[in-house]
């Protein structure tokens, strides 16, 4: 089992209050004689479409020395998990939940912005104080 990010009880708690429903913790992926593993899966019903959104999200705190070391890991890792959910679990879209502080210290400028664009980041940007969803991108 991976270890937990240090924010994950926080990004729960957010999910949670923004009306989604934690459905895997973690959400396990089996590929070949691989096991992956994303931080979350959830669910939201849509009640105008009558339809279930589902997601995976993977966490990350950017809590180490480096912002560029945690931004090449959180991207390997989306990309990774992303292109084995478009083959199980197409329906499921892949998002990265990401501290406020580093949205605006690491996404927001130039090289974060190209990042965004070209991998098509789906971004959740929460607080952790308030354990509330501010942004979702896009």
């Amino acid at each position: 089992m991976p270890q937990r990010d240090l924010d994950h009880d926080v990004v729960v708690r957010a999910l949670e209050k923004d009306g989604w429903t934690i459905t895997d913790d973690p959400f396990r992926l089996e590929y070949g004689r691989r096991n992956l593993y994303v931080d979350l899966g959830a669910e939201n019903l849509l009640a105008a479409e009558k339809a279930q959104r589902r997601i995976a999200v993977e966490i990350k705190g950017f809590a180490g020395t480096s912002d560029m070391r945690d931004l090449e890991v959180a991207l390997g890792q989306y990309i990774l998990y992303r292109d084995v959910l478009a083959e199980l679990e197409p329906d499921r879209t892949l998002h990265l939940a990401i501290p406020v502080f580093a949205y605006e210290e690491v996404f927001s400028d130039k090289l974060g912005q190209l990042v965004i664009r070209q991998q098509q980041l789906r971004l959740i940007v929460y607080e952790d104080e308030e354990q509330e969803i501010v942004r979702w991108l896009p």
